[in-house]
């Protein structure tokens, strides 16, 4: 499931609109992140709304800039925070993996800015597959972490956690020259599951899909087996040798979009 109900996109999209006429901001992409995006939301899912964002040229020269974040109170389910360009393109440099999810959203709020097009294309060429895979398998680790401090019983919604930065490392591993795609059922296409092991996965998306995020699920020993393999091997992915242009090309687009 990934698409969003049309009341509900209507007022993510009213939402935006106030927060860029508020802030004075210029929305370069607006996205819908979270398990809605990653392909397993429960009925009770926030609407997790994030966007990239562009400032007028005066309040980065500015003796006091603004934040470099934009956030707004979770109301309603509607959980609307964006970041700005500088600060995206600086965490791409650091090939930090949530800038890449973003971009690679399967729901969009509005129509992507050329920009966006340029920021995707840096992303793909410039990536390191094994600092994703670091993230990805800190992500796993923290989440197996809590099932601990849970006494062992997680979530439906800890569960995925878990399971999707797993699977992320694993298609990394398999493929370290292509960003891993968000959603789950796209990540289990390219990772060459066993096809028992796929009909369980399926099946544990279909329960969360009819359950509350808190909800308990059962104990699956081969998924448990599949994360504790894949986040035990995110070493494997080998590092991509840095570029000298990457930095430069950012530099590039960044002054592009600021007119300078």
């Amino acid at each position: 499931m990934s698409e969003i109900e049309p009341e509900a996109r209507a007022e993510i999209e009213r939402r935006l609109k106030r927060v860029s006429e508020e802030d004075g901001i210029r929305i370069l992409m607006a996205v819908e992140s979270g398990s809605r995006a990653w392909g397993f939301p429960s009925p009770d899912s926030d609407y997790d709304a994030r966007f990239i964002y562009v400032r007028p040229l005066r309040d980065y020269i500015a003796l006091k800039p603004p934040r470099d974040v934009v956030e707004r109170p979770i109301l309603d389910l509607f959980d609307v925070n964006g970041w700005d360009i500088r600060k995206a393109l600086g965490l791409l440099l650091k090939h930090n993996a949530v800038v890449g999810e973003w971009i690679n959203s399967p729901i969009r709020y509005q129509q992507d800015d050329p920009s966006i097009a340029r920021l995707a294309d840096l992303a793909d060429r410039h990536f390191d597959p094994a600092g994703y895979a670091r993230h990805y398998a800190s992500l796993g680790a923290g989440a197996v972490k809590r099932w601990l401090e849970d006494g062992g019983s997680p979530s439906v919604k800890r569960y995925f956690y878990a399971l999707r930065p797993a699977l992320n490392v694993r298609a990394l591993r398999i493929n370290p020259a292509v960003r891993p795609p968000m959603r789950l059922q796209d990540l289990m296409a390219v990772t060459d599951l066993p096809a028992p092991l796929a009909e369980q996965i399926e099946a544990l998306v279909a329960i969360k899909a009819e359950s509350k995020e808190a909800a308990p699920s059962d104990r699956s020993p081969d998924i448990e087996a599949l994360i504790a393999d894949e986040l035990g091997r995110a070493g494997e992915v080998r590092e991509r040798a840095a570029s000298s242009d990457f930095a430069a090309e950012a530099q590039a687009l960044f002054f592009d979009l600021l007119g300078v």
